[in-house]
């Protein structure tokens, strides 16, 4: 599900402060540019996730036996073929 760019706004503010807070960061950059870039960062991982969403999915509808969405089973598949897709993609 994508996030709305308000939302996605919101969440790199809300990180940007808790890290800087916290005093994980030193900025050396302006505030508003790191956000962006947050933001960027953020919008970009979405898209990547959604996509592999997609392929999961579809790998499922291509079984010949029907796999009820929301069962047990395709939940465990899912969740298998989704892991598989995120360390194709090097992201686990």
């Amino acid at each position: 599900m994508m996030l709305s760019d308000e939302k996605i706004t919101h969440l790199s503010h809300v990180l940007l402060k808790g890290l800087m807070e916290k005093k994980l960061i030193t900025p050396k950059e302006e505030e508003g540019k790191l956000r962006r870039a947050m933001k960027n960062v953020i919008a970009s991982e979405l898209k990547k996730g959604e996509r592999m969403d997609t392929t999961v999915r579809q790998k499922l509808q291509s079984y010949a036996r029907k796999i009820i969405e929301g069962s047990p089973e395709w939940e465990i598949l899912y969740k298998k073929f989704f892991r598989e897709e995120e360390i194709k993609k090097g992201r686990g």
